[in-house]
């Protein structure tokens, strides 16, 4: 649990709680997220969440995000952080 601390000192709720989403469905082979099913699933807007997850792409360094495409809803590409 040290690097679950390590995020709520470094990110803010909401932050944390869509690092922990995006890790999770890393860990379960997705790359592609949709903000509007990361609202949906997080009980956040899809505004809250296009805002947190552009800031987290130039700021989080535990994953990579990367704006990929608009179609219907922002579409955000993940994928674990480069050493």
């Amino acid at each position: 649990m040290p690097s679950h601390t390590c995020l709520r000192d470094k990110y803010n709720e909401t932050q944390t709680r869509l690092i922990t989403y995006l890790r999770n469905g890393l860990g379960s082979g997705r790359h592609y997220f949709k903000s509007k099913y990361i609202a949906k699933d997080l009980g956040l807007s899809s505004k809250e969440v296009g805002t947190n997850m552009a800031i987290l792409a130039e700021i989080c360094h535990e994953i990579s995000i990367v704006r990929w495409s608009y179609s219907n809803s922002t579409t955000w590409m993940v994928s674990p952080a480069k050493n």
